[in-house]
């Protein structure tokens, strides 16, 4: 997998790649060039976005205004935007 594109030091852009109704939410790690993400919600009603925003805060360390989908409202391929996020590398989360 590709280093995510990082457009300063406070930002970061990741695809993600989704997979909703599963038994529990979680950051599974590389799939391709994205990240897949496990989510319990369905997705109608923008359920599993707002999930995912809660997941990807709760993950990185940062507060949930601070995780925007940038495209793939509808889609279970999504770009999302992280502000604030400082030392990814030391995460859990490896990328290489």
């Amino acid at each position: 997998m590709k280093k995510p594109e990082v457009k300063s030091k406070e930002h970061l852009t990741l695809k993600i790649k989704v997979e909703p109704r599963s038994s529990r939410s979680e950051v599974v790690g590389q799939y391709g060039e994205a990240l897949k993400v496990r989510l319990t919600s369905p997705p109608v009603e923008g359920k599993a976005n707002k999930e995912l925003v809660e997941v990807l805060a709760r993950e990185f360390g940062i507060s949930k205004k601070d995780v925007k989908i940038i495209s793939g409202q509808s889609s279970k391929n999504k770009i999302v935007r992280l502000t604030g996020v400082r030392d990814i590398y030391d995460r859990k989360v490896k990328y290489s």
